[in-house]
């Protein structure tokens, strides 16, 4: 049995604050090539993760907010933004589900926050992720100023 109770979730989140990403994955999948991807997010909000979507082959994904606070945003393919939910147990706003070919990310909005992640596998780095062409790179200078930027128009502060 793998228990995840708040020491879990500590140790990751701490592992999350020392990286150079400022996130990390925590796999309970003991393979790539699993059928079923599942995995904690943790992460700060200093991080980036590029808006992508999972297609070819099309894949499902659902996060869970364990704890901290995130913005999930869905993305039109012109990159004008389609929905968005803040995650949040506090607040009630438990995860979202998104759909294959859907463009998305996710914006940490409070320090030690964490999310389980459920997708569809295999993984396979080659075709797991279609990053947008309209978002910064994550090792672009203007990476973190595109969540500035969107957190702006979305009327969030951190």
């Amino acid at each position: 049995m793998i228990k995840i109770n708040g020491e879990f979730i500590e140790n990751v989140s701490l592992k999350a604050k020392a990286a150079p990403r400022r996130r990390i994955n925590h796999n309970f999948h003991p393979f790539p090539e699993d059928t079923l991807q599942r995995m904690l997010n943790a992460m700060e909000p200093d991080t980036y993760i590029q808006p992508h979507k999972h297609e070819n082959p099309d894949k499902t994904e659902v996060f869970f907010c364990l704890r901290g606070k995130m913005l999930v945003v869905e993305y039109h393919d012109d990159g004008s933004v389609a929905d968005f939910i803040i995650l949040d147990s506090n607040s009630g706003n438990f995860g979202c589900e998104i759909a294959p070919r859907i463009y998305h990310n996710i914006i940490c909005l409070e320090s030690g926050s964490v999310a389980y992640e459920v997708k569809d596998g295999p993984y396979n780095p080659h075709d797991d992720k279609h990053f947008a062409p309209w978002a910064p790179s994550e090792n672009d200078k203007d990476a973190i100023e595109f969540n500035e930027k969107l957190l702006k128009q979305l009327k969030i502060s951190l």
